[in-house]
């Protein structure tokens, strides 16, 4: 990633104007990986925790406009009210609140993309992104077991829910976790949140710390009690840490939009094939161990 299209960051995550002190201390460019390094390591790990957790709520807030929407047609079709939710709760709260960030940090168009390492991976890179799947999966596997020898409950996710109660909208989530989920999500945690803590972090510290943050806010869309809550954020660390190393590696934010992307697929895949084939009575369990 690059520095804005005009200026230097200044080592709060802003740009330095031309015409600023010569004397003020240059933001260094010799930091490894996504992020240029500079800056108060505090600064960036609180700016890191307000926008993580500022997304989500935007979320939630947005729902308000689907409830008027709906309201104001006379009732939208499920199918509708879960486009819509996509829409404001994904392109508008993850993906607007990232972009929003960087373009009031002073990057353009080209100053994004740059930054978020956006561009059309290459077959190593769809080979990476294959090989970390099957990664998460063993991990997820061994996690999973451990849990249920423990005896301990698992939450359960509301988007998970309402895909068992409504198999036909599966289909729309598969498509959505590529399409929407996987790149929304991906260019908030991933693109501005590890990548503002890559300007001040090492890799590790960074990679560790937006996993915690992403994991932890999936607790606004999980259902049941907080032992059962905390469980299942401690499954979705692991596919965190994954999506933070992977994008550590390739610098590249498509990567791990696509790994994530495929992740829900196959997760909202093997729930259709529970729900349509498995026992209602034993659809709970199933779904506990589902971390969509």
């Amino acid at each position: 990633m690059t520095d804005p299209s005009s200026g230097d960051l200044t080592p709060d995550g802003g740009v330095r104007d031309e015409f600023d002190d010569i004397d003020s201390d240059p933001v260094s460019d010799d930091a490894d990986g996504p992020g240029r390094g500079g800056g108060s390591p505090g600064i960036a790990v609180a700016t890191a925790l307000v926008l993580g957790v500022l997304g989500p709520l935007i979320a939630l807030a947005s729902g308000v406009a689907v409830f008027a929407i709906d309201a104001l047609t006379g009732g939208l079709s499920l199918t509708a009210n879960v486009a819509l939710t996509l829409f404001f709760g994904q392109y508008v709260a993850f993906g607007g609140l990232a972009v929003g960030y960087l373009a009031w940090r002073g990057f353009d168009r080209e100053g994004i993309v740059s930054y978020l390492g956006v561009r059309v991976p290459s077959l190593k890179e769809i080979g990476i992104v294959l090989g970390s799947w099957v990664v998460i999966l063993i991990l997820i596997l061994a996690v999973s077991t451990i849990v249920q020898l423990l005896g301990t409950e698992t939450a359960a996710n509301q988007s998970a829910e309402l895909a068992m109660g409504n198999p036909s909208i599966i289909p729309l989530l598969i498509a959505a976790s590529f399409l929407v989920i996987g790149p929304c999500e991906e260019i908030l945690y991933r693109g501005v949140v590890q990548g503002r803590l890559r300007e001040s972090l090492p890799a590790v510290p960074s990679i560790l710390l937006s996993a915690a943050i992403f994991a932890t806010i999936h607790v606004m869309a999980l259902t049941g009690g907080l032992s059962a809550r905390l469980t299942t954020v401690s499954i979705l660390f692991v596919p965190s840490l994954v999506f933070g190393a992977v994008y550590e590696y390739t610098e590249n934010l498509v990567v791990p939009a696509l790994l994530h992307g495929l992740h829900n697929a196959v997760l909202f895949t093997a729930l259709y094939v529970t729900v349509t084939r498995v026992d209602p009575s034993d659809l709970p369990a199933v779904l506990g161990v589902l971390p969509v």
